[in-house]
Order: C-alpha cells, then sequence, then structure tokens
C-alpha cells in the first residue's frame, strides 16, 4: 500500500505523543524519525529491564555518543520512567524525547505535570477525509472508521470487531483498570446509546444496572483510554437558558458503530445518525489540533429545545455546525441554526446533510457533508 502522508507535524521540543491504539503513532515516528533512539516498551524484555530499573534508561541514554532525538513508545506502561526523563532533560538540553502513550491515566497518577512547561502534549487522531483524498469513501468511513489500523487492514470490518475486545483486554484488564471485565463490557454497550447525546450518567448506570460511582469511574477510563470525550455546552455572552450537561462521543464513528448493540428495537437511521455525527465531531477535533491554532469544541443547546450539534470557537474561529442524516432539507432544519444566529451574529453558521448539492436555505448555507470532510484540511481556515 502506498504511504498516506499525516497532517501530524513534529515540533522542536520534547513532546508526549497521545493517541488510541492504532492510529498511527508508530508508524510515524518510524517514518519520519528513522535516526531515533527508541525503547519499545511493548517489547517484554525492555518493560522488565526498564519498569523494574528506571535509572537503567539514564545509564542507557548516557551511554551513546548522541542520542539526539530518544523515543519511548507506550510510556503508560512504565510511567516511573517519568523522573527519569525529567532528570535527563535538565541535565541534557541539546536531547529531544518523544513519549508515546495510548492511555493518559497511569501518567496522571504519576504526576505528568512534572514535566509542565518541557514536554508539549500533542496527539494523533484518526485519518482526515482530506489525509485520504481520493481514497476517502463516505460509506465505508461510516461503516468501519477512521483508525488506520482498521482502514489499512486487510478486512476492515473483522478488524474492527476485534478492535473494541483489544482495548478491552490489554488496556482495562491486563492494566488492571477494572474489577469486573463484565461489568465494564455491560457499561460499554449502554455507554454507545450516549454517543452523541447529552450524557445523563444515572440514566446509563440504570441501563447496565452498574453503581453510579463505578460507572463515572467507567466514563473517566475511557476518557483516559482516548476513546471517548465529552463536550461541553457553548456558553459564552449567553442569552438564554442553556443546558448543563456535557454531550459524549465515542472517538471513532467505526468503533462506535461496533459497540452498539442492534436489534428489532433499534431503527437503522438512529445508528447511521451517531455515527455521522462523531464522523465530523473526530474531523474537527483532528482540524483544530493540527492547525495548532487555539480553539476548543463545543455543542449549544437551550433548554427550549433549541440544539446546534457542534462550535468551533476560537481566536480565527467561530462557526456554528449542525448535522443532519438525511439527503432532503425541511422547513425546520436550520431553525437552531438561526437562534444561534441571531444570538452570535458574528459566527458563521453551516448545516452539513447527505444530499448532493450546496444551497442556501433560510440564509444557511447548506453543504453535502462528504464535500465538508473533504475540504477541512489543517492550517486553512475553516470556510466554505
Amino acid at each position: 500500500m502506498d504511504i498516506i502522508e499525516r497532517f501530524f507535524q513534529h515540533a522542536a521540543q520534547s513532546y508526549f505523543l497521545f493517541g488510541p491504539r492504532g492510529t498511527g503513532k508508530s508508524t510515524w515516528v518510524h517514518r519520519h524519525l528513522p535516526h531515533s533512539f527508541v525503547i519499545d516498551l511493548l517489547v517484554p524484555d525492555a518493560y522488565r529491564n526498564f519498569s523494574g530499573r528506571p535509572e537503567r534508561l539514564r545509564d542507557v541514554l548516557e551511554a551513546q555518543l548522541n542520542p539526539g532525538i530518544i523515543v519511548i513508545d507506550e510510556i503508560q506502561k512504565a510511567p516511573q520512567l517519568l523522573d527519569v526523563v525529567h532528570y535527563l532533560m535538565e541535565k541534557h538540553r541539546d536531547w529531544q524525547f518523544i513519549l508515546t502513550g495510548s492511555s493518559a491515566r497511569k501518567l496522571k497518577r504519576a504526576g505528568v505535570d512534572l514535566l509542565a512547561g518541557r514536554a508539549l502534549l500533542k496527539t494523533m487522531h484518526p485519518f482526515m477525509a482530506s489525509e485520504l483524498g481520493d481514497r476517502f469513501s463516505l460509506d465505508d468511513a461510516l461503516s468501519t472508521g477512521m483508525v488506520p489500523l482498521i482502514v489499512n487492514a486487510p478486512d476492515s470490518a473483522e478488524a474492527l470487531k476485534a478492535y473494541a475486545t483489544l482495548y478491552i483486554r490489554e488496556e482495562v484488564q491486563m492494566e488492571g483498570l477494572v474489577r469486573n471485565i463484565g461489568d465494564f463490557s455491560r457499561f460499554l454497550e449502554a455507554a454507545s446509546f450516549s454517543h452523541g447525546s447529552t450524557l445523563n450518567i444515572t440514566e446509563v448506570a440504570r441501563d447496565c444496572q452498574i453503581g453510579r460511582k463505578a460507572v463515572e469511574s467507567y466514563f473517566s477510563i475511557l476518557e483516559d483510554l482516548l476513546l471517548a470525550f465529552r463536550l461541553q455546552v457553548f456558553a459564552k455572552r449567553a442569552k438564554r437558558h442553556l443546558s448543563s450537561h456535557p454531550k459524549f462521543y465515542i472517538f471513532d464513528a467505526g468503533v462506535f458503530r461496533s459497540i452498539r448493540p442492534t436489534g428489532p428495537l433499534d431503527k437503522p437511521q438512529e445508528i447511521d445518525g451517531g455515527a455521522l455525527e462523531g464522523l465530523v465531531a473526530q474531523h474537527i477535533r483532528a482540524w483544530i489540533s493540527y492547525s495548532g491554532n487555539p480553539a476548543d469544541l463545543y455543542f449549544w443547546r437551550t433548554k427550549s429545545g433549541n440544539e446546534v450539534d457542534f462550535v468551533v470557537y476560537g481566536e480565527e474561529v467561530f462557526c456554528a455546525i449542525e448535522v443532519k442524516n438525511s439527503a432532503n432539507l425541511r422547513s425546520k432544519s436550520v431553525n437552531s441554526l438561526i437562534a444561534f444566529k441571531e444570538d452570535y451574529p458574528e459566527a458563521e453558521v453551516y448545516l452539513l446533510y447527505r444530499g448532493r448539492e450546496r444551497i442556501y436555505h433560510k440564509n444557511v448555507l447548506c453543504l453535502p457533508c462528504e464535500e465538508f470532510l473533504k475540504k477541512l484540511v489543517p492550517g486553512e481556515p475553516m470556510i466554505f
């Protein structure tokens, strides 16, 4: 397969490179930093040697003539190495560390703030449509997602089925993050019904018959494993009574679909709509992350029922985006965007839908969702 160039950019100083399993962190490092000194903690011997005696990292690196860029892969497996990394950063100012990881949980417990100011926090996301170019298929993205490990697999559908199991077994069970893996599996299914919706933890706890405190900790685990994220309500200069609950998303549309149970009572259009909304969310998050411009992603929901799926707000961007899993526009499709525009006339507003043409509907620009995704390029304005 031809190499697919990523939008992720190397930095001049040391940094943490986080990202869910399979998003291509190690592949990117090996391709773009081929002469770096790599320590892979997924290799059993390396893990045993460095986790049992962290100071060995100092001994090994200082024995090198000029290690230059040092990569420690899966740093969360041995967070005790951070103290040694901190020491080496102070002693050897010309060394650069890249610390990759698929979980921030153990690092938080170990005090990742120790390196604040000395190491940036960067993220590798699933593929963006503009990275894939002509290879991008909206139908495939909604079916099997955009995780490179899955996209590049000979059988993407089979790879997707194994993905959630891989996380449960390796990241959750083997690292002892939960005591009852059966409870966590039931929680995952129940949480998938909250994808793209305002989060009600009490309701999720009732659905999976697990205590509320346990469910709260499970949601935190999902976020620490980078498998999910929450969006807060946009409340700057609020002129209306707003919802106080965040929205919840699983990080990839395909992973959401693989976790979400289906049956006679589950409407396919509901699952398709959740996958489409999640796909847009993951693209906007990647655009913000790779662009390097300070911006945040929110949603907007009033207590009277007006809701806009996404609000992107930063120094150089302010836009509201509504996503509709329909090829047709209805009279009320843009009502929430119109209400948002009344409160925030400075904002650009867009409606994304499954139709094929760009069209203004009640002075709101409506775009084919596929066009929006393909034209979303980090570093370029979000203006269409």
